[in-house]
This record gives structure tokens, C-alpha cells and sequence, in this order.
């Protein structure tokens, strides 16, 4: 990118470059103005504040080399003064990194922490790891887990690192696995869940997914790895389509829904894993396959949680 030229009022006009080009807009803007809130980014983008060519674009636009952004002014915090995160969960996420190079990060994301801020979090991992790594100006989510699911979380470092997972992603190259403990006894003969999404906002705000003939094809494959009587089962689920909560949908669509799934699952069951100690959703990215650009692929698993471990001791027991 070009050095912005600054117009009167503290106006900025950003020429893009060709390590920004098939960045969305939103994307590019959270990156930029550091401190902004996304609410801000949102709604400067929805009133027409920010212009991309003279013209006025949706947040999922994607950028071209050589497109000029005009960005109004701001009143933000300097780039060099992010807002200040809790030293706990900085440390938290230093510790959950599994694999670090010039252009990938991957860690255990633990369960209860956003991927990213919004909808009233201030912040989110991307956030913090932004602040971790203040020299890594391209940090960016490659994929995104539910805020209550664990497991492993891929962040790019380089724009090259990201369009290259994306590609991987919207093919077959990249073979994600999760661990699940559902209700009551997996038939070892389901092997799979083939029933299509529809996303739907309650008037709440809240949203939730349905099984809907209308909705998108969606795909997960099971696997039942040990079971604890009639009472739950702890399977692999592979999700060959990448449907928001898919596999919680097809888990309950299934009649085996997943333990502490607040939105799609079984309360009685839900109660008594919370009374053996598992006060979380038991839904954990445990397996990870992806290919590199230069050849070869990255193979990663990630440990369950000291709760969940504990949890399936004493269903055991």
C-alpha cells in the first residue's frame, strides 16, 4: 500500500496495494484503524463514510490493487496504544499457541473466549494476539470457532498465508476434526449427517440454525470413538461443508445432541454433565491437516482441557 494522502479534515485516501488486494473492506478497516470498534467500522461503512473509488461498497467487498479508499476522520486511539487487555488472558493465549512460523499461527483456543469482538465484547483473540504481536500488521482469522468451542484456530500473518488457506478451505484441502459428547447411544452405523442449513435471527437478535429444505447443502461425517453406556457417546465429527453450527445442528438433528449446547441441546442431559463437573460445551477442534504453499502439510492435535478430561474420568467411572 502507497502512503495515504491526507485530505482537509483529517480525511485519508489509501491506495491498495497488491498485499492487500481480495482483503474485505471491514477486514481492512478493523486492521487499520486500530481501536476503532467494529459497530464504528459498520456503521461508517452503512452510511456511505467510506468510499471505495469515489463509490460507495458493501462491508464484503473485496479489494483491488490500485483502489483508492477514502477513510473519514476518526477519533481513535494511536496505532501504537491499543486498548490495554487483561494480562490474564494475553498469557492464556501465549500459552495456547501449538505452531508459530513467518506466516501461520495456530492455538488451542480455550472454550468461552470470542474469536473476535462484537455483539458486546470489546475484544476477542484476534484482538489480543494483535497485542501480542504489535510487529505482525497483517494478523487475520483464517476460519472462526464458536465462542464456546475449543480447539484449534488458524491466524494468518501474511496476506499470502490467508488467500492461500482460503482457497484450501472452500475445496477439500484441509481436513478439520472434533471431538463431541452427545446424548445417549451414537448408532455405530451412522456414519454421517446430510441435511441442509438455514440461518435464522429471532427477534431476540439471536441466531440460530435450522434444518430447512431450503437452506445450504451441508455435510458432517461421524465417528463413534468410546461410549459410556445408553447415556452419551463421545464421537468425531468432520465437517465436509463449513455451515455456521453445523455440527451442533446435526448433532441434535441426528437425536444425539451435544453436552452444554445451550441453543441446540438437552437440558436434563445438559444438567447432569454439569454436575460431574463439565460446565462447558463439549464441542473441542481437535485435529487439524492443512496444506503448505510450498509443498508438504502441517498436521497439529490439540489437547482437551483439564474439565473436559476430568468430566469423561468420572462418566467412567
Amino acid at each position: 500500500m502507497t502512503n495515504p494522502t491526507h485530505a482537509n479534515s483529517g480525511v485519508q485516501l489509501l491506495e491498495i496495494g497488491p498485499e492487500t488486494a481480495g482483503q474485505r473492506i471491514d477486514n481492512f478497516l478493523l486492521a487499520r484503524l486500530k481501536g476503532a470498534p467494529r459497530t464504528l467500522i459498520y456503521r461508517i461503512l452503512r452510511k456511505g463514510e467510506v468510499r471505495v473509488n469515489k463509490g460507495r461498497i458493501k462491508p464484503e467487498y473485496k479489494l483491488q490493487a490500485g483502489d483508492l479508499v477514502r477513510v473519514p476522520p476518526l477519533r481513535l486511539a494511536e496505532r501504537d496504544e491499543p486498548v490495554p487487555l487483561a494480562q490474564g488472558l494475553l498469557e492464556r493465549l501465549e500459552a495456547a499457541i501449538l505452531h508459530e512460523d513467518k506466516a501461520l499461527m495456530v492455538l488451542n483456543k480455550p472454550a468461552g473466549i470470542a474469536v473476535h469482538g462484537g455483539s458486546g465484547l470489546s475484544h476477542g483473540v484476534i484482538e489480543a494476539l494483535r497485542q501480542l504481536r504489535p510487529e505482525a500488521r497483517d494478523l487475520e482469522l483464517v476460519h472462526r470457532l464458536d465462542r464456546d468451542t475449543s480447539g484449534l484456530l488458524m491466524i494468518a500473518k501474511k496476506r499470502s498465508m490467508l488467500r492461500h488457506l482460503h482457497e484450501a478451505l472452500r475445496g477439500d484441502g484441509v481436513d478439520k476434526r472434533y471431538l463431541a459428547l452427545v446424548c445417549g447411544s451414537w448408532p455405530s452405523a451412522r456414519k454421517q449427517v446430510s441435511a441442509p442449513l438455514q440461518k435464522n435471527t429471532l427477534r431476540s437478535g439471536e441466531r440460530m440454525v435450522e434444518v430447512d429444505e431450503e437452506g445450504r447443502e451441508a455435510l458432517t461425517l461421524f465417528r463413534v470413538l468410546r461410549r459410556f453406556g445408553d447415556f452419551a457417546t463421545l464421537v468425531e465429527a468432520r465437517p465436509i461443508t463449513g455451515r455456521t453450527h453445523q455440527i451442533r445442528v446435526h448433532a441434535r438433528h441426528a437425536g444425539h445432541p451435544i453436552a452444554g449446547d445451550a441453543k441446540y441441546g438437552d437440558e436434563g442431559f445438559t444438567r447432569e454433565i454439569r454436575a460431574l463437573g463439565g460446565k462447558r460445551l463439549f464441542l473441542h477442534a481437535y485435529s487439524l491437516a492443512v496444506p503448505l504453499p510450498e509443498g508438504g502439510e502441517l498436521r497439529l492435535e490439540a489437547p482437551v482441557d483439564e474439565m473436559w478430561a476430568q468430566t469423561l474420568e468420572r462418566l467412567s467411572g
